[in-house]
């Protein structure tokens, strides 16, 4: 039960949050990241409150199917606070606020066989890099998202709405830039890792998970090589960008969702 109210009190941080960004964008209102960062860090806290209990119950880590994404969201919303010190990267909370209310209530409302771990050091490592590379470059996603609503709003000469409080493209692609080099750099590593430490034995069902990790490391090394030999930009980058994320979705979720949900029904 105190899981359930837990959960349920994020989801309404959560859409808090949405509401908020909703009405600053609506009326223009500029200046309000010192009141997001109150209400992310408020959302981020309950949030962390609920995932303490879901996650760690009879003694054993659980990361069934549906609890990785929340705890996902998790990170991928503290390292958003912690970057907007520095950076301009509380727009993208436009499109992670609400998929982070929608992990969470599917993470308490459809069951999944609980999946308990024993982890090793090594693997320990492996997986908190795996999230850690997955929340990055689904932030970089968001960012591309957005960059594509800035280019289309601007080849139409239309600056009204979230335009407006955007910053100049140059600065956002730019960011879309910094995102992936520093997720790309820890997926690298998170690959190594998990050729070091993980069991690669059939048992394992790891080939699907390993080739669309390769795919994906292939496309964001070919697009970040693009952009320093080529010049890449705009609908080129984001369409990479897009790419590389879903291949890295599927190596992951692909492979837990087979496992854990269909072949399990």
């Amino acid at each position: 039960m105190l899981i359930t109210a837990a959960n349920i009190v994020a989801i309404t941080a959560y859409l808090g949050l949405v509401l908020f960004l909703s009405y600053s964008i609506r009326h223009g209102h500029t200046g309000q990241a010192d009141k997001t960062r109150i209400f992310l860090l408020t959302a981020i806290g309950l949030h962390g409150l609920a995932l303490s209990s879901q996650l760690y119950q009879n003694q054993a880590l659980q990361l069934g199917f549906f609890q990785v994404p929340s705890l996902m969201f998790w990170l991928i919303n503290a390292l958003i606070l912690l970057s907007s010190i520095k950076k301009p990267v509380l727009n993208v909370l436009v499109v992670v606020a609400p998929l982070s209310a929608l992990a969470i209530l599917c993470s308490l409302l459809i069951p999944v066989e609980p999946h308990a771990l024993a982890l090793s050091t090594g693997t320990t490592a492996h997986i908190l890099l795996s999230l850690t590379a997955y929340s990055l470059l689904t932030i970089a996603t968001a960012q591309a998202l957005l960059l594509a609503y800035q280019n289309h709003q601007l080849r139409h000469k239309n600056l009204t709405g979230m335009v407006k409080l955007l910053p100049p493209l140059q600065t956002m692609e730019a960011l879309l830039f910094e995102l992936l080099w520093v997720g790309f750099i820890v997926l690298s590593i998170a690959i190594v890792t998990g050729v070091l430490f993980i069991d690669p034995s059939p048992e394992q069902k790891l080939a699907h998970k390993v080739t669309f990790s390769i795919i994906s490391w292939l496309i964001y090394s070919v697009l970040l090589w693009g952009r320093h030999q080529k010049g890449w930009r705009g609908n080129t980058a984001i369409r990479f960008t897009l790419g590389g994320f879903l291949a890295l979705m599927l190596a992951y979720f692909g492979s837990k969702l087979v496992i854990e949900v269909i072949l399990a029904a």
